[in-house]
């Protein structure tokens, strides 16, 4: 996670929830430059932490191809919340799908600029969500998707 990003915290507290709830346990690593992230890497392998999630991050969406780079080194499956990590070489992703967020800027902004009063709209919240593999990463960690997990994807690259 990066401190430096305010809903990383809560993104942090809803993983340890849900650790606890599952009986498992979770290591925070923290970075927010270049070298933290290659330190968290080796932390991650000196631990031998067995799986890694990274949290949704404007740094760490411009870092997506070093952070699936460093996963694949160090053989860490690891998952993400936008597709765009597994197109450039991660394990998997689950989360909303960003053009749709994109489309209600869009739509909201249109809405203003033909008059409307900001205070006056509805809050829309993204509600799908896309479950995206990659095939290529999983063979290469030694992996296999159980067939259930292949049926619902939402796409899966090959």
């Amino acid at each position: 996670m990066n401190p430096n990003f305010p809903p990383a915290e809560q993104q942090v507290r809803d993983a340890q929830a849900a650790a606890r709830a599952m009986g498992l346990q979770i290591y925070v690593m923290r970075a927010s430059t270049d070298v933290e992230i290659d330190a968290a890497f080796e932390a991650v392998a000196q631990q031998r932490i067995s799986a890694l999630t990274v949290t949704g991050d404007p740094f760490f969406a411009t870092q997506r191809e070093k952070l699936a780079a460093l996963a694949a080194r160090y053989a860490v499956p690891a998952m993400y919340h936008f597709r765009h990590y597994v197109v450039a070489g991660g394990l998997m992703s689950y989360g909303t799908i960003l053009s749709d967020a994109y489309r209600n800027v869009g739509v909201y902004t249109g809405k203003v600029l033909s008059g409307a009063k900001p205070a006056d709209l509805p809050v829309m919240q993204l509600s799908k969500f896309e479950l995206v593999l990659n095939l290529k990463t999983a063979k290469a960690l030694g992996l296999t998707f159980p067939p259930g997990l292949l049926a619902i994807a939402d796409e899966v690259i090959e």
